[in-house]
């Protein structure tokens, strides 16, 4: 038996009062089947959560919510403290993140967030103690 099936045992002793092979078998089941996702959607949300995980990005996507539509990136810089090309890598990363969306206007390059995006920001700010 694995060291973290002789752990699982000690644990459903102390729960159950006692514990056989059938109980370990039982619980072992019981959380194979809980659906931790598979590789593509656990790496895509990783990837959104880190991209969220720095201060420029996620005020920009606090930016973008709050604009409730499309901004350009000279709408942006005002808004941060950094340079003009890290604004840039900053929306590269949440676009490949999927937490804003990016389109050609002419010369200028526009950006919304994404319902992905609005989503985690919603959810993060929900439930943040006050």
């Amino acid at each position: 038996m694995s060291q973290s099936n002789t752990r699982l045992r000690r644990y459903l002793e102390d729960d159950l009062g006692e514990c056989c092979d059938e109980d370990v078998e039982q619980r072992l089941a019981e959380l194979a089947a809980f659906d931790l996702g598979d590789d593509d959607r656990v790496g895509a949300n990783v990837a959104a959560l880190s991209a969220l995980a720095n201060d420029t990005r996620y005020r920009l996507v606090s930016a973008f919510h709050a604009a409730d539509g499309e901004l350009c990136v000279c709408e942006l810089l005002p808004l941060v403290d950094v340079s003009e090309s890290a604004v840039s890598h900053a929306l590269s990363t949440l676009t490949e993140a999927g937490i804003v969306t990016k389109r050609k206007d002419g010369k200028w390059r526009m950006y919304r967030i994404t319902p992905r995006g609005t989503a985690l920001l919603v959810a993060l700010d929900g439930t943040r103690a006050r």
